[in-house]
Order: C-alpha cells, then sequence, then structure tokens
C-alpha cells in the first residue's frame, strides 16, 4: 500500500521530464546563449533579406538584353562658364562624352562576353543636331546598335524623345537606363547592381548617403531648419526604369502638369516603388571647373584605359564621319597632320580642324594645365581668387 502511495506521489512531477517535442522546443528557444538558437536567427535573417534584396532563381541576372541605354548630352553645361557644353570639353585625353560612350558600346559588351551576359539591346545618345554631324561615323561603326534622339526643352522631354526612339529601335527593350553624359566615372559594378535592382523591383536609382550638413532656406540669406542628414540620399546615374511603367508616368505627368526632377520622380509620382541601390562617391557629375580636376585625379589613380570608340570595326575615333565644315574626319586625314615638328603651332591647328573635339598631343602632355582651366579651350570667365591643386587630396573625392 504504501509502495502505491509512493508512485502516485512520483508520476505528477516525473512528467516534466519526459522527452516531449513541445518541451525541448521551449527549452531551446528560451536559452540566450544557445549556439543553435543564435545561428538559426541569423539565417533566418539573411533568407529573409535573400528574398528581400535579390532576384530569385527564376529571375536571375541574364544580362542586359532587355536594357536600352540612354546617354543624354543635349546639355549646355552653363554653370562651367566654358566655350561649349561641358560633354566636350576635355578629360585627359577625349571629350567628356567619350566615356560613356566607351562604357556602353565597349566596356559593357565585352564584359558580357567575357561573362556570358547578353550586351545592351540599344544605345541612344540624345544629342543636339548641330552637333550630330561630328558623331555620325561613330553612330555608323556600331551598326544600328547606337542612334541620336533630339534633346526636348528640359531634361523630362530629353528622357521622352530618347525613349520614344528606344521603343521605335528596340522590340524587346524592357527597361530603360537614362544616364547624364556628365557623369564619366561610373563603373561597370554600379551598372550591374543598380540594373539587376530594377530588374527585381521594376526601378532603381544609383545613390550614396548625404555626407554633408544640409540647411534650409527661404531666402538664401537666413537659416531655416537643418535637414536631418541619416534621411538624404545624393541620388546619380544612371536611373533604370520599366519602359511601361515610364510611359505611363510620362502620361500622368503631362495630364496633371506635375513637376519632376529626375526620372525615378516620374514612378514616385506613379506610387510604385523605387529601389535606392548602394553606388560609388566617385560617381560624380561634371559640372564646375574644379569637377575636371578631381575627375582627372580618379581616372589617374584607376589606370584608365585609352578611349577608343569603334574598335575592331575600321573606324578610329579620329575620323569616318563628317567635319562641323562639311569636311570628312577621316582617321587618314588626320594621322597625316605632323605634330612632332617644331612648327607643331600649324599642325595642332589642321589637327583641330579636322577633329575639332579631339585633343593634340601636344596638349595631352601638358594635360594638367588644360584640366586646371588654364587651357585656350576652356576658360572660367571670371576670377575665383583661389589655385588649383596638382591633385586633390583623396577627402575631396574617395572618403
Amino acid at each position: 500500500m504504501m509502495l502505491w502511495f509512493q508512485l502516485l506521489l512520483i508520476l505528477p512531477f516525473s512528467a516534466a521530464f519526459l522527452p516531449t517535442p513541445a518541451s525541448n522546443n521551449a527549452i531551446t528557444i528560451s536559452r540566450p546563449t544557445t549556439t543553435s538558437a543564435t545561428t538559426t536567427a541569423t539565417t533566418t535573417l539573411a533568407t529573409t533579406s535573400s528574398l528581400q534584396s535579390s532576384p530569385t532563381s527564376d529571375n536571375e541576372f541574364t544580362g542586359f538584353g532587355n536594357t536600352g541605354f540612354l546617354i543624354l548630352a543635349g546639355g549646355t553645361g552653363s554653370r562651367m562658364k566654358a566655350s561649349m557644353p561641358k560633354q566636350f570639353l576635355t578629360l585627359r585625353s577625349c571629350p567628356v562624352l567619350h566615356y560613356s560612350l566607351h562604357l556602353f558600346l565597349e566596356k559593357i559588351p565585352a564584359y558580357c562576353a567575357a561573362n556570358g551576359l547578353t550586351p545592351p539591346a540599344q544605345v541612344v545618345l540624345v544629342l543636339d543636331p548641330k552637333y550630330q554631324p561630328e558623331y555620325q561615323y561613330i553612330v555608323d561603326a556600331y551598326g544600328g546598335k547606337l542612334a541620336f534622339a533630339n534633346p526636348g526643352v528640359e531634361r523630362q522631354g530629353s528622357v521622352e524623345n530618347g525613349l520614344n526612339k528606344l521603343v521605335e529601335l528596340a522590340d524587346n527593350c524592357e527597361f530603360i537606363a537614362v544616364h547624364d553624359s556628365a557623369r564619366p566615372l561610373v563603373t561597370i559594378p554600379e551598372i550591374l547592381d543598380v540594373v539587376t535592382d530594377a530588374q527585381t523591383v521594376g526601378a532603381a536609382v544609383l545613390g550614396v548617403p548625404c555626407k554633408a550638413t544640409i540647411k534650409e532656406s527661404d531666402d538664401g540669406i537666413t537659416v531655416q531648419r537643418t535637414i536631418p542628414r541619416a534621411r538624404l540620399w545624393e541620388v546619380h546615374t544612371p536611373q533604370v526604369v520599366k519602359v511601361e511603367a515610364l510611359l505611363r508616368g510620362f502620361a500622368k505627368v503631362e495630364r496633371e502638369g506635375l513637376e519632376v526632377t529626375d526620372d525615378v520622380s516620374i514612378i514616385e509620382a506613379l506610387g510604385e516603388p523605387v529601389k535606392l541601390t548602394l553606388g560609388e562617391y566617385t560617381n560624380l557629375k561634371i559640372t564646375t571647373p574644379e569637377d575636371m580636376d578631381v575627375a582627372t585625379a580618379i581616372l589617374s589613380d584607376r589606370g584608365e584605359e585609352e578611349i577608343v570608340l569603334g574598335a575592331g570595326t575600321g573606324v578610329s575615333e579620329g575620323g569616318g564621319g563628317t567635319g562641323r565644315g562639311g569636311g570628312s574626319i577621316g582617321g587618314d586625314a588626320a594621322s597625316e597632320v605632323d605634330l612632332s615638328s617644331s612648327s607643331g603651332a600649324s599642325g595642332a591647328a589642321a589637327y583641330g580642324k579636322a577633329n575639332p573635339f579631339a585633343q593634340t598631343p601636344a596638349q595631352r602632355m601638358d594635360e594638367k594645365s588644360h584640366n586646371s582651366m588654364t587651357g585656350a579651350r576652356l576658360n572660367d570667365g571670371y576670377d575665383t581668387g583661389r589655385t588649383y591643386p596638382a591633385r586633390p587630396t583623396p577627402s575631396k573625392w574617395h572618403e
């Protein structure tokens, strides 16, 4: 009898120690120092983050076959105080515009070929008609991969004209990547990231967290308030958008008379998401004379290769098209000009006449004096009272 009584007392307490799945889970989760629990939580967060920020295996990035690139080069660049639009100013050895052309027509297709990806569907260059004859030889060199579009009165009109040309030429173009030709330093990794994000979300823009303190003022004299920097991003280009969404956006902007400042603002007006793709601070925009010096230093540090357009097509960058005066800018004609003689002034003049946007080898030897805005082809127009350094300190462009 006593034995049975003892068993009855022990049984209720022993049930708590039975190895049931529920009790095991409760014990495991309640331990804050358990390695397995921490690993599980980390794995869950990583999986969630991956699902949110990366394409699924069904939408794995395969290249740029459904993406067209639009290069905006129709601006006047009034803040440069130069004698010509800033996209034609010489940066190191060639015009600023040529860096974007070289990236989209040469470097990215070569990268795609080496990595089994499809190259860009089409490249459209928005350029003032009076400058188009100078670049016709480049258009001809790429056999339909490059085409002109005329600029609009404002940026929005230029993008719309370029988009219409892109839709006309490329039936399979699902996305458009709009790039400002005044940003010659954008890199292939940045392009890959922003296009991938756009193909996942629908729209994406390169940008970097704002480093400067931003003040707001109504009159430009008195500070009204300081805007919290933690939420501010400085956006760059390319800005990549679904063609169908951009067409809807243009219709809405025109219908409602909305004011938009960039391409993804149109998508914001539709109430659709835009992904911020982390870019690089070196993707600066050539806006003022100082920017030319900074860009030169960045290119020097990168060891950028020579810019050659129309490679392998039999058309060199110096020729094959029509000159401003109606004459031919042939590569052979340019090569016949002797720039090494003591009478280099006449040779340089002949070279400049043959190719008005090219920088002569004589100028390249004194690259710094030109890029410091003291060359004959570029002048501030006013005295800033400052001396440009031989090269900027790293903190000016890379932190």
